[in-house]
């Protein structure tokens, strides 16, 4: 009980040995496991009904939302997690607000197509209990790391604004577009305060290798929801009972999901973090484009299943496409970041890049041929073993080599 008394918040060692996720921390995790499976429904009924538009303006608005929050509280989390009561419980509150944020999602998605204003309140007011959490976070940690208090004033001034700024456009009512277009401002005051703070100001005591972790279970988190829609797309075939079809669909959407899995977790994230610490905002921000797209997979399964059933109002190609693009999007965002992150680009790169698309085209031209749909997703399955293929045949060179540089440099 004496361990969970109230303890000073000085920051943690950034280099202290097998640092882990913590069973708070992966606890927190499971109020994401709702508000991407949320936003992830919400996108396939839309695109289901034919309102793509709309549908993937309000999971791109989502899944910011989303990401960040968990983003805000992991980098905090690597920095300054003290474990005691006070953490604990305020780590609840914040719990409390992904789950009310998570329950504002259908009627936002739903106001962009059916609404003239977008109806964000319940969304916004979630936000607010996370954020007063924060801020009560990082006001702690401001008292006791006297040391760093530059970069707590920034992340102190940039949620409050930000927050003001939300708050203001949930009041104000704004049409659907201009409400979009206003967006920009808060989310660069989002987005900024952490730059400043990390860049200018000295920064926080964050740990490399505890982050790539964190990271990664996220990945895995997001991953479920291709587990779900795998799921949803079987028991739309299992009306007759066991089939081929089922058998290959259940091959397809594992192998689907276990090659995006096998990809994103090749590259030594915690190594090059841990020796390159200035290039963590790139590579932390640009992974909201990779929860996304892994969550959109999910959910274009889920299209799928809606096809299965008659319950669709797109073509066998567009279904095929609600799969196909979010893929080709992760994976062009995965070589992206590899490239920038590592600060090395590999030719084998390029051909794997272009042997991938060309097995995503491959899938959508067999579906605008009439083949069914579950065999279209067959040969879509194979597009992240092209790279799994690949790195296991002659990438994982290149990794070593990019170990070497860092450790020379």
């Amino acid at each position: 009980m004496l361990r969970h008394r109230q303890q000073r918040m000085s920051g943690r060692d950034p280099g202290q040995h097998h640092r882990a996720a913590t069973p708070l921390e992966l606890l927190f995790d499971l109020t994401f496991v709702v508000a991407f499976g949320t936003a992830a429904n919400e996108l396939a009924h839309g695109l289901a009904e034919g309102h793509v538009t709309g549908a993937l303006a309000g999971f791109g608005f989502a899944t910011f939302g989303v990401s960040w929050a968990w983003i805000n509280f992991t980098w905090f989390a690597s920095a300054y997690d003290t474990d005691d009561w006070l953490y604990r419980l305020t780590t609840m509150l914040q719990m409390v607000g992904v789950l009310v944020f998570a329950l504002g999602l259908p009627e936002m998605f739903g106001s962009i197509e059916d609404g003239e204003t977008l109806e964000a309140d319940v969304m916004v007011w979630g936000y607010v209990v996370m954020r007063v959490a924060m801020l009560a976070q990082w006001s702690r940690a401001w008292r006791h790391d006297r040391g760093r208090r530059a970069a707590h004033r920034s992340y102190l001034a940039s949620i409050t604004a930000a927050q003001v700024l939300w708050c203001a456009l949930a009041v104000l009512d704004f049409s659907v577009p201009l409400t979009f277009a206003l967006i920009a401002v808060p989310l660069v005051v989002e987005m900024g305060g952490p730059a400043l703070a990390e860049r200018r100001y000295g920064g926080t005591p964050w740990h490399a290798h505890h982050i790539a972790e964190r990271y990664g279970l996220m990945v895995i988190i997001a991953l479920g929801e291709g587990m779900i829609g795998t799921m949803a797309s079987l028991t739309a075939l299992a009306t007759e009972g066991l089939t081929r079809d089922i058998a290959v669909l259940a091959l397809a959407g594992t192998a689907l999901t276990f090659g995006l899995w096998w990809t994103y977790f090749v590259i030594p994230h915690g190594p090059i973090l841990h020796a390159r610490r200035s290039r963590s905002l790139g590579w932390g921000y640009g992974h909201m484009l990779v929860f996304g797209a892994i969550v959109a997979i999910g959910a274009g399964l889920h299209v799928a299943a809606y096809y299965l059933e008659h319950h669709s109002e797109l073509s066998l190609v567009a279904t095929m496409l609600t799969i196909a693009v979010p893929t080709g999007v992760y994976l062009l965002v995965f070589y992206a970041l590899y490239a920038a992150f590592s600060r090395s680009v590999d030719p084998l790169h390029f051909l794997l890049v272009t042997l991938s698309v060309a097995v995503l085209a491959l899938s959508v031209v067999l579906a605008a041929l009439g083949l069914g749909v579950v065999w279209c997703v067959l040969v879509l399955a194979a597009t992240p073993w092209v790279t799994v293929l690949g790195y296991e045949a002659i990438g994982y060179r290149h990794n070593a080599e990019v170990l070497v540089a860092l450790e020379e440099g």
